[in-house]
């Protein structure tokens, strides 16, 4: 049921993701859908850890509302312009 309301709230772009912009590479990650802040903040280490172990420098992260259309945006991918969220 819980991924039932999940999936309903992402369709609307309600429900809550962790973007994590680095800068070198420079790119935009997307982790999500969660249903609340709370359970998206505390998945938040696990992202930010992978993405470090990668070898990624000049992390900033944010929990929020949106819909994300790739779950990478990458300057290398052509698509950084336009942020990788479509308007709610």
């Amino acid at each position: 049921m819980k991924e039932l309301l999940i999936s309903l709230l992402n369709f609307f772009g309600l429900a809550w993701w962790v973007e994590v912009k680095t800068s070198a590479p420079r790119c935009i990650y997307y982790f999500g859908p969660f249903l609340n802040a709370q359970e998206a903040e505390s998945a938040k280490a696990g992202y930010v850890e992978d993405i470090e172990n990668e070898g990624a420098e000049g992390l900033s992260v944010s929990i929020q509302r949106c819909k994300p259309i790739a779950l990478t945006v990458a300057d290398d991918l052509g698509k950084f312009g336009d942020g990788g969220l479509l308007p709610v």
